[in-house]
């Protein structure tokens, strides 16, 4: 009874799509849709045919691997047949497999069959052609059957020998492998190509693949491409080994590549066994992959289970959940760190990717945002890679509604409504209110009470998080009002521990302008900036007053710190919080800034300090050097005259070394100023 006519238009119309996509995958190295898209396409096509034999046609795409060569390549034809891998996507289907090796060879399902298992890269398929020992020909995969002649390619990737070393290798030898672009290698090409403006890949498969089809072989030769070697399609002069796994041994001893990752397994407990073991190292593996590959190691039996239409019967590839999916954008949000920077988040109609269902991913920052062009209502390609945030990969626009916009990024912090600062040259926007925004108040108040800032002793970091979790310190203001009965109860806590706290809360609230301006936790203000606008204003009311030229007027303010600090001021959430910390009684005493000597001995002399200090603490040090006439800076440049440095001096010691700076110890520095 022949079919009915839906099933065969449904049956065209799954040919169709799997051959454009082929052709957008194989040809033009530009795929709209990801590997698990494809995989259901193929199955559903291949379930229709098997209830409908009669309808199986030559050209269907079941009966045969890929897509013909482009035009612009010298076609050749391949010796041996490269024939793609049937997938299983469960232990289940993985047993049936190995049932279905048993049957074949008459064995019992329990019989110890021995598979070589590797893993599966996901890179290009290449056929390499030796002839006496010398690279003749580098091949693609192409349709199966002829594939593209990339010799003059494949003889710049420095893994591929140009002549086998020994001298039992065979008259000729055809190998096949798979290219690929390691992970290192693919973040540094990227980086450098955004830098340049070049165009970017997608994946490290995609990148392999456009590598290969370069018609310029200098262009391939700047790409760090790599290759293992994983199948033996002819070898002519040669008696081989009879299993799989020593053919492999065999093929590194004349100067190929293989996997380092390869093992001999045992039956289906050793394949699962294998499987789980490199999945759990997947990410920390140097190179991307999307399964497992196990073949029947010994030869014999290869040939007695013998081939499909188009795969072996002896081998198949286990693959791991999808690490990329395609799904729709649903809504586009801001999400603000505890830094304040602003990171846009697609919001997405769930999806298993990855392992886990995924309903959310990251934009990284508003030009990427921009970059890749994602919109609400688009249909987009997903990746989640072990523990990485899920990203959005890049955009499918075929499938783009009419009537979508672009993002903007918000004048407003979506938590708090504080002005959202976007510095010029830089990726990252963030909220300006910087005390007063809920999304920063732990990392806010962390910073506030510190040693080197307010200094609340016994106010650590986790009785900070417990107050905020229950919303009971919503801005700095509020921890001068905290209570003895209400610490006491806090994890950790009793009374004495309470009442320690709430004297230390006390103590700080006389405190210097520069601790209290260090406290306020302004971007990049770190103490020496803070000492510094404290001994050239004098007060706290002539720095909220003045103008980015002002400060940049100050020893070690610059005009991004000068702008940063400008910004802080002019946020009215922040003068809130500072008129409120004043009323809770944090008090200071203001100076008069025409008090510190504009000469001195020190004039003109810029000091850095670093390591810890015995006769004298950091501050006094400071002290003294503003007091003669110099200036304290918070970091080491060629334009600092001094270091000083004192016990488990770092970095800052290594570099003023580097750069010929003055050092001085803190003996060194007491001679230098005399009785002071």
């Amino acid at each position: 009874m022949p079919a009915p006519v839906a099933i065969r238009k449904n049956l065209e119309l799954l040919r169709d799509q799997i051959r454009h996509h082929n052709y957008r995958y194989h040809v033009l190295d530009d795929p709209e849709i990801p590997d698990a898209e494809y995989d259901r396409l193929m199955r559903q096509l291949q379930a229709l045919e098997q209830e409908h034999p009669e309808l199986v046609s030559a050209d269907s795409p079941t009966q045969r691997v890929g897509a013909e060569p482009i035009q612009s390549f010298k076609t050749v034809k391949h010796r041996v047949p490269m024939l793609s891998l049937e997938n299983a996507f469960s232990t289940d289907e993985l047993r049936d497999f190995h049932r279905r090796v048993t049957s074949r060879l008459e064995l019992d399902i329990d019989a110890p069959v021995q598979y070589a298992a590797e893993p599966k890269l996901d890179g290009a398929a290449i056929s390499l052609l030796y002839e006496n020992g010398v690279l003749v020909r580098g091949a693609t995969r192409g349709d199966g059957t002829s594939g593209e002649d990339v010799t003059h390619n494949v003889r710049t990737i420095d893994s591929i020998p140009l002549r086998l070393i020994g001298r039992k290798y065979p008259s000729v030898l055809e190998v096949r492998g798979e290219i690929f672009m390691p992970k290192a290698g693919f973040t540094a090409y990227n980086a450098n190509a955004r830098t340049t403006g070049e165009k970017t890949f997608v994946n490290p498969r995609n990148a392999a693949a456009g590598s290969l089809r370069q018609l310029d072989p200098k262009l391939t030769a700047m790409r760090p491409l790599d290759i293992y070697v994983y199948y033996v399609g002819e070898a002519i002069g040669v008696t081989l080994p009879p299993t799989h796994s020593e053919i492999l041994n065999l093929l590194q001893e004349w100067g190929l590549k293989v996997c380092p990752e390869r093992r001999l397994v045992q039956g289906v407990s050793g394949c699962v066994e294998y499987y789980e073991a490199i999945g759990a190292a997947r990410d920390s593996l140097p190179y991307e992959i999307d399964g497992v590959v196990y073949k029947v190691d010994n030869l014999a039996m290869q040939r007695e289970l013998g081939y499909v239409s188009r795969a072996p019967r002896w081998a198949i590839a286990h693959k791991f959940p999808a690490q990329e999916e395609m799904t729709v954008v649903q809504g586009i949000e801001f999400q603000v760190g505890r830094t304040g920077a602003l990171t846009p988040v697609a919001r997405l109609a769930p999806v298993f990717v990855g392992g886990v269902t995924v309903s959310n991913a990251t934009l990284h920052n508003i030009d990427e945002l921009h970059r890749k062009d994602v919109r609400v209502g688009d249909t987009v390609i997903v990746r989640r890679a072990g523990d990485v945030i899920p990203e959005v990969v890049s955009v499918i626009r075929q499938r783009r509604p009419d009537g979508t916009r672009r993002t903007h990024l918000p004048k407003k912090c979506p938590v708090c409504a504080s002005a959202v600062i976007r510095e010029k040259g830089e990726a990252v926007a963030r909220c300006s209110g910087g005390l007063y925004c809920p999304a920063q108040r732990a990392e806010a108040l962390k910073h506030f009470v510190s040693r080197k800032a307010m200094d609340v002793d016994g106010m650590g970091g986790r009785l900070i998080e417990q107050l905020v979790a229950i919303d009971r310190t919503k801005s700095p203001a509020e921890i001068y009002d905290l209570r003895q009965e209400e610490l006491a109860v806090m994890d950790r806590m009793g009374d004495k521990s309470a009442a320690n706290i709430v004297a230390a809360i006390e103590a700080s609230k006389s405190t210097t302008l520069s601790r209290f301006l260090y406290a306020l936790g302004i971007r990049d203000v770190g103490e020496a900036t803070a000492a510094n606008l404290a001994a050239h204003f004098g007060n706290l009311a002539s720095i909220e007053g003045a103008s980015v030229e002002e400060l940049e007027g100050v020893a070690d303010v610059g005009p991004v710190v000068a702008s940063r600090i400008r910004a802080f001021f002019n946020e009215p959430h922040n003068l809130d919080v500072i008129r409120n910390l004043q009323k809770a009684g944090v008090h200071w005493e203001d100076s008069d800034p025409q008090a510190i000597p504009a000469e001195g001995p020190f004039s003109g002399k810029t000091f850095v300090l670093t390591g810890t200090l015995s006769g004298m603490t950091r501050d006094e040090a400071k002290l003294l050097i503003q007091k003669l006439g110099g200036k304290v800076s918070g970091s080491v440049s060629k334009k600092t005259d001094f270091l000083v440095f004192g016990e488990n001096a770092g970095s800052k010691l290594t570099k003023a070394q580097s750069l010929e700076v003055s050092t001085l110890s803190e003996s060194e520095f007491r001679a230098l100023v005399g009785g002071e």
